[in-house]
Formats: C-alpha cells, structure tokens, sequence
C-alpha cells in the first residue's frame, strides 16, 4: 500500500497540472490528524491514510451532494491528471468552431475525435459509449457542425486517433482513421489500443497494459516538459529500427523515474549506462541488453533480431544457490527454483518471504518445525524462497508477505495457493488431505492417510 509520503509528492505534481486544464480540476487535502479535522474525516467514512474521495458539485447547504465516490485511480501523477480529467467534465467534448477543433488537435495527450452529422445517429451514440468506457485513458470529442466536418477534411461518421503534438515525427503519421464503417464500441475501443503504441509509444504506468507482447522497452530520461527535444532524438533512433520490425514487436521508450522497480529487477537501476533496454513476453519473462554494450540503433537492432532468432536466454534476478542446501526447510531461489519446485517426483510446500516481513519471522520456528516432522518424506518438500531477491514465476501470483503455495508433484503449471492456518498442525493436516502420496513418514513414523 502507497504511504501518504509515497503519495504526496504525485499528488501535488498532479494538482499543478490540473490547475492549468481548461476547465480547472481542483485537489485539495485535509490533515485528519488535526482536532478542526476529525469530525469531517468521520463524516465521510476515513480511517485509514492516505483516502482519496471525489466530489463532485459539493454544497454546504445540500446533502444531497455530500456522498463522495471512492477514488479507484493510479496514485502517480500523469494517471490521477488523466483519471481526474475523466471524471472532471464530459466524456467527449463538443467541438463547435474551426478554433475548438485545432484546439483539441494541439493537446499533450492523444485525443480521438468523432465527426458526425447528428449526435442521435448509432454512430455517435457507440462513439460516446467508447469514449464512456474509455475517458480515464483517452481524451475524446465529437461535433456535428457541418461546416467544421467539411472544414476538417475528414467523412461524416470518420473516428481518428490524433496523436499528442509532442510525439509528432516525420516517421509517422500525425493521426490516423478508423477504416471500419459503422464502427461498435468494442471496435472502436480495439482501435484505440492498436493505435496507441504507433510506431514506439511513451509507455507509462498507467497505459502499459495497452502494448502488445512482445515489447522492446528502451528505459532512458524521458522528459516532455524539461527535455522534448533530447527525448525525441532518442526516441526517433528507436523508431527507425521499429520500423524494421513492424508486426513481431511492439517498441517502448519510457522514464526511468517511473519504472525503477522493474530496472532493479533487471539489474539495470545501478549500472552507469544512460539507456536501458529489455524485451518483455507474453509469459511474463523478461529479456535484458547487456548494459555493458553502448546503445545504438546497430545494437538495438541486433538485440531484438537475436532475441527474435531465439539466441537470448531469458534475465532472471535471483540469489546465488546455497552452496549447502540441506537442512529442513529447502532455499529455493531463482536459479534452482524449477528444480526444487517442478520436480516431477515431489510435492512441494513453498513459502514466499520478505526478510524484513514481521509475519514471516514469527511464522520461521513454526516452518522449520514442520520441516524437520518430514525430513524423512522424501515424497514432500518443505521449502522457501526470497521474493524480494528473486523472481517469482508469474503462476505465483504473491501480493503480500507470506504467501505459500502447494505444488503437487506433476501439475507444474497449476499451484494451489495455501489458504490455512499457520500452526504446525494445520500445514500437517493439509499435507496429509492434499499428498500425492497416500503413505507419509511424519516424525519418523509413517502414517496411512
């Protein structure tokens, strides 16, 4: 969970932005922990920091209007200015004059416009549901003026995708048309995700899910404020060698402020280089240009093509192998973890920890009892592995601190999430239920289950 420290300085970067929207979107804070605060913190429901309410036309004098929704949104700074936006006005905005539509062309972010000649039309009425569905991600307007439709050199009932004008170059169009006439929702929705990445997209945190595996991501200081000009020279470089791969891979610059978790994972948060590259598949598996090759566009080039003949082997960040790994509960880490894990021939219990997990450190004299109840089983595995040190493989999905899974000896793909109690006895009797072998050695004796 974020920490009101973690959150203030995003929630404060994105105030500003929204100070500046047309209309404005006003955020505010109240310090619940102040006597004049802690009535009105009880009244709306906080107990817990930081709470994020919205309100919208909120008056004093009306109780009607002081039934706050809950904020469902990303907590970093860009995805609360585009969540907000969403949730400030209008899921698409009416284009009136010539003005308005060069307007909306000339905005920071992607916007895809509707041109109609009547807003009741099936048309615009699976526009305006896209766009419903869709106002957190995308900026949307429509008109059906039609002298701004004829103005505009696009049909009536075109939909196109403009693209922000800080990501304009001469390698790609500057928007593009959904071809499909009488275009759904679903259609529409679809297009938006197709067109967004283009050529190589600004991936961030809030629109990752909208590129397509495999992805090249080029990690350097993407800075569209400070810096357009030297983002865009590198970002130009990798677009030409996008080009040469159009259809086996979807290309990514993004900033590496907002994604220093995933370059610790890769080894790459320390290293001097100032790009970063990794491929992303669709199983989750990432694939790492060695930092200590230069990044050029002859390199790039030559990673994704290797990557693509097979010639890459996977990145894991895993601890070494214990040397010695014979006591009662098994160290399994990134290396060895398939096999420890997937041995065809064991079950295996396995606890996903944290070194500085409180939970965890009161449950180890529990674990370790329970491992040496069974160090004469060879049929079942007691074992635990760092999550923080090492990658978890993606059908272990560890949200918290501890998380233990059974993988039953043959099911590899399968694991089933542990979901008792935490004394001995009831790891023991869950063992004893879920067993592929129906004969175990518990404390030197064995036991017919």
């Amino acid at each position: 969970t974020q920490s009101t420290w973690g959150l203030a300085p995003e929630y404060e970067k994105a105030a500003t932005k929204l100070k500046l929207n047309d209309p404005p979107v006003p955020l505010a804070k109240v310090d619940c922990v102040a006597d004049e605060s802690k009535e009105l913190c009880t009244k709306f429901g906080v107990s817990g920091y930081p709470t994020l309410k919205i309100f919208k036309g909120y008056r004093k004098d009306d109780p009607s209007t002081h039934k706050p929704e809950d904020y469902q949104g990303p907590r970093e700074a860009n995805g609360i200015v585009s969540f907000m936006k969403s949730k400030a006005g209008p899921v698409s905005k009416e284009l009136k004059t010539i003005d308005d539509l060069e307007k909306a062309k000339s905005t920071d972010e992607h916007i895809i416009i509707g041109f109609f000649d009547d807003i009741s039309s099936d048309s615009a009425k699976e526009f305006l549901k896209a766009a419903g569905s869709l106002s957190d991600k995308f900026q949307f307007a429509h008109t059906v003026e039609k002298d701004l439709v004829k103005g505009s050199k696009q049909a009536v009932n075109s939909i196109v995708f403009y693209r922000a004008k800080k990501y304009h170059t001469k390698l790609e169009a500057a928007f593009v048309n959904l071809v499909k006439q009488d275009a759904k929702s679903a259609d529409i929705k679809e297009f938006a995700k197709k067109t967004l990445p283009g050529l190589t997209g600004h991936m961030k945190p809030e629109n990752m899910q909208w590129f397509d595996k495999p992805t090249c991501v080029v990690y350097y200081k993407v800075d569209y404020e400070l810096n357009a000009k030297g983002t865009n020279y590198w970002r130009n470089r990798v677009m030409k060698v996008a080009s040469k791969f159009t259809g086996k891979m979807t290309f990514a610059i993004a900033d590496k402020g907002d994604y220093t978790g995933q370059l610790e994972d890769l080894g790459l948060l320390e290293t001097q280089e100032m790009m970063g590259v990794a491929i992303w598949n669709e199983m989750g598996q990432k694939f790492r240009m060695d930092p200590t090759i230069k990044f050029s566009m002859e390199t790039l080039e030559s990673f994704v093509q290797s990557y693509l003949d097979g010639k890459i082997e996977a990145y894991l960040k895993s601890e070494e192998i214990p040397a010695k790994n014979d006591g009662p509960v098994k160290v399994v880490v990134a290396k060895n973890f398939d096999e420890i894990v997937n041995d065809p021939e064991r079950d295996v219990l396995i606890e996903f920890y944290a070194p500085w997990c409180g939970h965890c450190k009161s449950l180890e004299p529990k674990y370790t009892e329970l491992g040496e109840k069974l160090a004469n089983e060879d049929s079942v595995v007691i074992a635990k592995m760092d999550a923080t040190a090492n990658d978890v493989p993606p059908n272990y999905e560890v949200k918290g601190f501890p998380t233990i899974y059974w993988a039953p000896k043959g099911k590899e793909p399968n694991p089933k999430k542990y979901e008792g109690g935490r004394e001995v006895k009831d790891f023991l009797d869950f063992i004893k239920k879920e067993a592929s072998n129906k004969s175990l050695n518990i404390d030197g004796k064995k036991e017919e289950l």
